[in-house]
């Protein structure tokens, strides 16, 4: 069996104005982490023996990941769109609204649709390319929406579109 996977399809390039903010500060504060945690691999370096010093591995390690999440953060950074006016028609439902939803039980739940670099499933922060969102983009209030779900279609009912 081989280990070949397809690669996963685009994310949306749309970011809301706060989402960017986040992520430039996200960018600088790994520039500075990593000026640290090359200081301390110099002094692990400096101690002797590499292969078997603990401190030397887990800073090259960290030092890797910083590097890993630095290209990611400065490749994605140009390409998003940020997303920082209210669209139009505020009684549809878009990029960056909450939406307040209710299912056949009479339960609700809350979303917010933002980009794929916001994603805060504590939130209620789900990404526009998600099931969810996909098939709430341009209804209204009162309109019903049916979700594929691994437990089989939902369907909901929406309440409320607010957008922040």
């Amino acid at each position: 069996m081989s280990r070949w996977r397809p690669a996963l399809p685009k994310s949306s390039p749309y970011i809301t104005a706060d989402g960017a903010r986040r992520l430039e500060a996200e960018l600088k504060a790994l520039w500075e982490r990593r000026a640290d945690v090359t200081r301390h691999l110099a002094a692990a370096a400096a101690e002797g023996d590499r292969s078997e010093n603990a401190e030397y591995i887990y800073r090259k390690k960290e030092l890797r990941e910083i590097d890993r999440r630095l290209r990611y953060l400065q490749k994605r950074l140009p390409a998003l769109s940020v997303v920082d006016q209210l669209p139009g028609s505020r009684d549809q439902v878009f990029f960056g609204a909450w939406v307040r939803l209710e299912n056949e039980d009479g339960k609700e739940s809350t979303f917010r649709i933002v980009g794929a670099d916001e994603i805060d499933t504590q939130q209620g922060w789900i990404s526009v390319d998600a099931p969810m969102a996909r098939a709430l983009l341009k209804k209204s209030i009162d309109d019903e929406v049916t979700v594929a779900t691994p437990a089989g279609p939902a369907t909901w009912l929406i309440v409320e579109i607010r957008y922040a």
